[in-house]
């Protein structure tokens, strides 16, 4: 079996100051999910990740979909065009107030069309509105959209760590 390397890239906010937000475009809605549905959640996953190969938790059960979604520090926001949905994003907050974007991306037949900057400031200022919040931070990875390192870049989030990592053939 051969190993396919890639890079992960993980990256951090430390103060709201830091954020270079860029403007909500027209016809984008980005709505909090208040009612916590993991079934819903896992769609999200499969229909924004699908492109991006996110298998970690294609084979997740209920139960541990429905543990990380029912937890009191996640929280879910959809966006959507036109009444379609163009991405999502997922918050995780710790005890500590350190938010992490858990996931974060646009439906592929949206890419391209302005809304991930637009998308990605919106979570983070959902990330520093949420109270006690000391941290944002995020990890995308060479397998990836090609401008994702980009667009947490050039809204404001810095590199801290690059790890060199291995993955399995198929």
């Amino acid at each position: 079996m051969s190993e396919h390397r890639y890079t992960t890239y993980y990256l951090d906010m430390h103060c709201p100051s830091q954020l270079r937000g860029k403007p909500m475009v027209e016809d984008l809605a980005i709505v909090e999910c208040r009612i916590k549905q993991y079934r819903f959640n896992r769609f999200l996953y499969q229909l924004v990740g699908a492109p991006w190969a996110w298998t970690d938790k294609l084979s997740w059960s209920d139960a541990q979909w429905q543990a990380l979604v029912e937890q009191p520090g996640h929280r879910t926001w959809v966006a959507y065009h036109q009444g379609a949905i163009a991405g999502y994003y997922e918050l995780l907050r710790d005890a500590e107030g350190e938010v992490e974007i858990l996931y974060f991306g646009l439906v592929d037949s949206f890419v391209g069309r302005g809304f991930g900057g637009p998308l990605l400031t919106h979570a983070l200022q959902s990330a520093w509105a949420w109270a006690g919040t000391r941290r944002v931070w995020v990890h995308t990875c060479t397998l990836d959209h090609p401008s994702a390192l980009a667009n947490y870049q050039a809204r404001g989030l810095r590199l801290y760590r690059e790890e060199l990592c291995d993955e399995p053939a198929d």
